[in-house]
């Protein structure tokens, strides 16, 4: 499950926006949004929801996606991703960002592999919160999850475990960043180039 915000210029990524422009925050949620979708959608070791917020966007999807999206819901991120949780077909589920750019497929396949040994699993960010929350869901997600998390915080993360049942099982996957703020976007603009010119170097017909 791939939660994202509808792409109306001035309503998203408004930390990011105060730092880089409204047009280019709104740029860059659109641009990421796609990516992750198509990167995820092409594997076919899942199947891919999209669950959008306003329940408006639902109606007039802004990306393409392989299953009809669902509508958020009201309420904080918790009691979104719980609604999502129980709505979605019974078996293992995970929920991931549309900011993070770096996602791939080999992240959504090391959470699904946890979960065959853990209750539940998480993928840190780098500012304390999650960029992944995975579930086992057997019998039914427990009624507390995310009952008084710190959203928006660095204790998003540590609040949300501490919201899990004590005999819950936890695995943690790498560290990633969420795109979120002016330093962060930085931050991920020097590892493209430095990713690029790490590719440039490499001399032609090499292995």
């Amino acid at each position: 499950m791939i939660f994202a915000k509808a792409p109306v210029l001035g309503q998203v990524k408004s930390r990011l926006a105060a730092g880089i422009g409204a047009l280019a925050a709104l740029r860059f949620h659109r641009e990421t949004t796609a990516q992750v979708l198509r990167r995820l959608g092409a594997d076919r070791r899942w199947r891919v929801w999209l669950a959008l917020t306003p329940r408006r966007a639902v109606v007039a999807v802004p990306w393409r996606c392989t299953s009809a999206p669902l509508d958020q819901g009201r309420g904080n991120l918790g009691d979104r991703m719980g609604r999502i949780f129980r709505k979605l077909p019974p078996g293992l589920a995970v929920i991931v960002g549309s900011d993070i750019p770096e996602l791939a497929p080999r992240h959504v396949a090391a959470a699904f592999r946890a979960l065959g040994s853990h209750d539940a699993v998480f993928g840190p960010a780098a500012d304390g919160g999650y960029w992944l929350i995975g579930l086992r869901r057997r019998p039914r997600i427990a009624a507390g999850l995310f009952a008084g998390v710190r959203w928006s915080s660095p204790h998003a993360l540590a609040d949300t475990r501490a919201s899990l049942p004590r005999s819950a099982s936890i695995a943690l996957l790498e560290t990633l960043e969420d795109v979120d703020d002016a330093d962060a976007y930085a931050r991920w603009r020097r590892r493209i180039r430095t990713r690029r010119r790490a590719c440039s170097d490499v001399p032609a017909g090499a292995a």
